[in-house]
């Protein structure tokens, strides 16, 4: 599963350890995973498969319990609580299931919270949170709330907040998960063009065969390992 030394992501031995009172529960048994730059990978498995977790590992939201994560050359799980938040701000764009867009925040404010972490002027700002709500076909939005919003374009500002800072890695869990069919291809629709026109790299999580069809390779998880590889279109 080697890119030949051109991996944006490199998992390697990972495994990942909860605890439940007594009870030990291994989440990831000694994974390795590459990621090329430029790649949509999909992530499919069972639930409890650890998809997720695999995911929270490549973005930084949870270290391994051995095992290392190298993302754009860094060794990221080694990195302390407040490099590791900066580092994430940098180059992670999360896109979650359910939005997780603040409701009393407007489109474009919502937009621009990860924008509050970096040195950008306010003017800065703004432009940075045009640009994303354009890419993503929400300009004439900017000044609605999440409630005055469809599903699909919820989910839409959710990914306009998720590349407003033009990150190195997009990480997708479920994006597709809450809405209906045709929300859901046009958020697909949106998630290859980012892929195919902007260059981003990609790793979506999904249950959905249709999804992850959409991807230019898609793994399977079961038990915490990488059981098999599809590399045919």
């Amino acid at each position: 599963m080697s890119n030949n030394g051109t991996s944006l992501v490199q998992v390697r031995r990972v495994h990942k350890i909860f605890r439940r009172g007594s009870e030990r529960i291994d989440v990831l048994e000694g994974l390795d995973l590459d990621v090329a730059q430029g790649e949509f990978l999909s992530l499919m498995g069972p639930s409890g498969s650890g998809k997720t977790t695999l995911l929270n590992l490549i973005g930084g939201l949870d270290t391994p319990s051995d095992g290392s994560v190298t993302v754009s050359g860094e060794r990221i799980d080694t990195l302390s609580g407040g490099k590791l938040s900066r580092w994430r701000a940098r180059h992670i764009g999360f896109v979650f299931q359910l939005y997780n867009l603040l409701p009393v925040l407007t489109a474009e404010r919502n937009v621009e919270l990860p924008l509050l972490l970096t040195p950008l002027s306010r003017t800065q700002r703004k432009t940075h949170v045009a640009t994303a709500l354009a890419m993503v076909g929400l300009s004439d939005r900017a000044k609605h709330y999440p409630r005055q919003l469809s599903g699909g374009q919820e989910q839409r500002v959710g990914i306009a907040r998720a590349i407003v800072t033009d990150p190195t890695l997009l990480l997708c869990d479920e994006p597709t998960g809450d809405l209906d069919r045709t929300s859901g291809n046009e958020i697909l629709d949106l998630l290859q063009a980012l892929n195919e026109k902007q260059g981003k790299t990609i790793v979506m999580v999904t249950h959905d065969p249709r999804a992850a069809a959409r991807a230019s390779r898609t793994l399977y998880l079961d038990k915490g390992t990488l059981v098999s590889e599809a590399t045919d279109a």
